[in-house]
């Protein structure tokens, strides 16, 4: 059960990215939203998530995993329910930026409950399922939400999505133990990484500037580029969420101490072929399915073994913040990349786009390679 409420508070913290990926079409069409603006309201919301993500990190390590999750769930409900009444941009920016609430709280409030609840040998496995809970919610998005907004329209499916996360959210107030008693605030930190996690961030910044593009407009470049359907286009985003819980799920149970440290790395240079292959789908329009899946199995898998990392080198009762910062990397990179894909996108240069896209996964893959390296010449010398 545990398993279980944390995969959907994962999959509920991050649904409205994908909501906008797979509906874009049907947004553009029907609200004259245009590619920047689909682009800018995925930065507004990660962008926020970015600067909140440290602090709620300390929190998470203040109030517990149980406040922290019924919290997350709860805004993440109200931000969906904002988003379908939206009347204009404004409103609906504002709205996304209440979203990267949720967002700042899941890794650290999930990982926290995994550090309290499961054995050591089991939590890298529970890590990856409960990590996949984001693809989960890409599927939701690219199929039943898009299928159930050719019959009710976009804002019926958001408001549907905003329902369920309302009760999962009642969920979590009653399936999960109670806290301990809120602690005292620990003495201040620095909330600039360091060591490890430093690099993990770094990473995780150009993973997310990958990512973020990807998710926000695939499913736009099927259906303007490719001559697919709203419904068939959004079938895409499903397609790379389906593929992100397989690979999440093997990669994050692959990730055992002592060769963890070289999976970012190899994930990394998996998604710069899964770049090169949306590329060709210019030429042969099939190549897109296979580039959505290679960037579930690659690219999106890759922030779950980081997840893996994090609780292996956090130092004692930081496990929160230190989840807090690496996901403000992720988060950055989020909010980065697709204001960079917009203005190729706004002018169909598709092509350069997604060359952009391997670009950023090729410096991910720079960074954790010589991380890799760096930590195996560290282990040679104290060994020696």
């Amino acid at each position: 059960m545990l398993t279980a409420l944390l995969t959907s508070a994962m999959a509920f913290s991050m649904l409205q990215l994908f909501l906008f990926g797979a509906l874009g079409p049907r947004l553009v069409a029907e609200s004259g939203v245009s590619p920047a603006v689909l682009g800018l309201t995925t930065t507004v919301g990660f962008g926020t998530a970015a600067v909140l993500s440290p602090f709620g990190g300390r929190l998470v390590d203040r109030i517990g995993p149980r406040r922290s999750l019924v919290l997350l769930l709860s805004v993440s409900a109200a931000t969906l329910a904002l988003i379908g009444a939206a009347p204009g941009p404004g409103f609906l920016l504002a709205a996304v930026a209440l979203g990267g609430v949720p967002q700042a709280l899941a890794n650290p409030a999930t990982n926290k409950a995994i550090l309290a609840a499961v054995a050591p040998a089991r939590r890298a496995q529970v890590t990856g399922v409960k990590q996949s809970g984001v693809q989960l919610g890409a599927f939701a998005a690219g199929l039943p939400l898009t299928a159930l907004a050719a019959a009710a329209g976009w804002r019926g499916a958001v408001w549907t999505a905003a329902a369920a996360a309302a009760v999962a959210a009642l969920w979590a107030l009653r399936a999960l133990p109670a806290d301990p008693p809120g602690r005292p605030a620990p003495p201040r930190s620095s909330l600039v990484p360091r060591g490890d996690i430093a690099w993990l961030a770094v990473f995780s910044l150009f993973l997310g500037c990958g990512i973020a593009s990807v998710n926000t407009y695939v499913a736009l470049f099927g259906a303007q580029r490719l001559g697919m359907g709203p419904t068939a286009a959004g079938a895409l985003v499903a397609v790379l969420g389906v593929a992100g819980i397989g690979g999440r799920v093997g990669w994050s149970k692959a990730a055992r101490p002592g060769r963890a440290r070289w999976l970012p790395g190899g994930l990394a240079a998996g998604a710069v072929g899964a770049a090169a292959l949306l590329a060709a789908a210019l030429v042969a329009g099939p190549l897109v399915w296979a580039g959505a899946v290679a960037v579930g199995v690659f690219a999106v898998s890759a922030n779950a073994v980081s997840m893996v990392l994090v609780m292996q080198r956090s130092a004692p009762g930081r496990a929160g913040q230190d989840s807090g910062l690496v996901a403000a990397g992720f988060f950055a990179g989020f909010a980065l990349g697709p204001p960079l894909f917009g203005p190729l996108a706004d002018a169909g240069r598709y092509g350069p786009g997604w060359l952009l896209v391997a670009a950023e996964f090729a410096l991910a893959c720079a960074v954790a390679t010589a991380w890799a390296l760096r930590e195996r010449r560290a282990r040679a010398v104290a060994a020696a």
